[in-house]
């Protein structure tokens, strides 16, 4: 259990989410991209949409959390994925995903570079997160402590949004997602020292914005004591 005073970021983050676990972020059958993805290469392209099929939620999860707008992050996803069909042949073994979203944040920080003012918490981005990672219920997860816990990952979504881009992301690939340090580094194309000073100050501001927000923490407390009493009666 996560500590009710001062929640690390990403124990927390891990907590609210979970689909997500330590085995893998892939989630997915790596033996089958592989196959696809030789397939695609061989100029398949049914193929390659069953790829698109497999990894277009997750690259567009990435780049909603960067854009904070769902029409351009689709329009970004599918860029991406164009792009990653003109370039198959690039590609040169490996896990299919970390891949993608290589091209998929390039394409996201291309139009944050074009954007003359950095956009606010939308609407749109409200109701995409209606459906997160972190808000899908537990087995035997009581309502209101789903309901609470859902709540609690709209704070943390607001929180994430006032993270420069390059913190955001680094936090969304390592927490959200569970990319290594490694991972991290081929997919934004930076050295691994970056990648870690990234996560780590990014971790701080979210500590703080969290901290610092009463509601947040009476809430958080709520959903503490709900799932040990859960626990305790489990």
């Amino acid at each position: 259990m996560v500590s009710t005073t001062n929640p690390e970021p990403e124990s927390y983050i891990r907590h609210l989410n979970p689909n997500l676990t330590a085995a893998s972020p892939e989630q997915s059958d790596d033996g089958l991209d592989e196959r696809l993805i030789v397939a695609a290469q061989g100029g398949d392209l049914n193929a390659f949409n069953d790829l698109v099929t497999r990894h277009e939620r997750v690259v567009f999860s990435v780049c909603m959390r960067l854009l904070r707008d769902a029409s351009t992050a689709e329009d970004a996803t599918q860029d991406a994925f164009i792009r990653a069909w003109g370039a198959i042949d690039t590609f040169r073994g490996g896990m299919v995903r970390p891949w993608l979203l290589r091209i998929a944040t390039n394409r996201a920080y291309d139009i944050l570079r074009s954007r003359t003012r950095r956009p606010t918490w939308s609407l749109d981005a409200e109701l995409f997160e209606s459906q997160p990672e972190w808000t899908t219920q537990i087995h035997n997860e009581a309502p209101e402590t789903f309901a609470t816990r859902s709540e609690l990952a709209g704070f943390l979504e607001q929180a994430l949004s006032e993270l420069p881009d390059d913190q955001r992301l680094a936090i969304v690939l390592s927490d959200v997602q569970g990319y290594g340090y490694d991972d991290i580094a081929n997919i934004t194309g930076v050295a691994v020292g970056t990648v870690k000073s990234r996560i780590s100050r990014g971790r701080s501001a979210l500590r703080t914005l969290l901290r610092d927000n009463i509601e947040h923490r009476e809430l958080f407390e709520r959903y503490v004591r709900l799932s040990s009493q859960e626990a305790e009666a489990g």
